[in-house]
């Protein structure tokens, strides 16, 4: 059996913390149909390094405690996050990896069309409008950013 380390579980908790606090402060636009969780760019540090996609997990699954949806919306967008970190983690180019939430969107259209009757397409399309938005546009210019300094990079890499 593999022993974990005391440094992953503290990077599992401070990943998750941060992912669950940046969602709760913009909570009013983080939940429903029409999504902008700023959090979401934070997705984008399991291409730097999977050693950040348990804690992305997590913190979404903690985050979606706290939503208006409930258990629902903790059991499908904890599976959204799952998958989507689970690629971007395996993809090498950073725009490529930016899109999977993005595309595992349809998971939270779901979501809506079983919690709200919400139409199934229409609640997709606004749900990807939010990701792309939040992760391709703005999260790949910040991370852009971010790999321009070797010294967070380095420190990215490092975990």
């Amino acid at each position: 059996m593999r022993k974990i380390k005391t440094e992953t579980i503290a990077l599992t908790g401070i990943t998750a913390a941060v992912y669950m606090a940046a969602t709760l402060a913009v909570s009013p636009i983080a939940y429903g149909s029409v999504q902008f969780r700023i959090s979401e760019i934070m997705v984008l540090l399991a291409w730097v390094n999977p050693a950040f996609a348990p804690g992305l997990v997590l913190g979404c699954a903690l985050a979606n405690i706290f939503s208006p949806l409930g258990i629902i919306d903790l059991l499908f967008g904890t599976f959204h996050t799952f998958c989507s970190v689970m690629m971007i983690k395996r993809t090498k180019n950073m725009v490529m990896a930016s899109l999977w939430p993005t595309i595992f969107s349809f998971i939270i259209g779901l979501e809506l069309y079983i919690a709200f009757d919400s139409p199934f397409i229409v609640s997709t399309l606004w749900v990807m409008l939010g990701e792309f938005i939040c992760i391709t546009l703005i999260g790949t210019l910040v991370f852009t950013l971010i790999r321009k300094n070797d010294a967070i990079m380095t420190k990215l890499k490092s975990y």
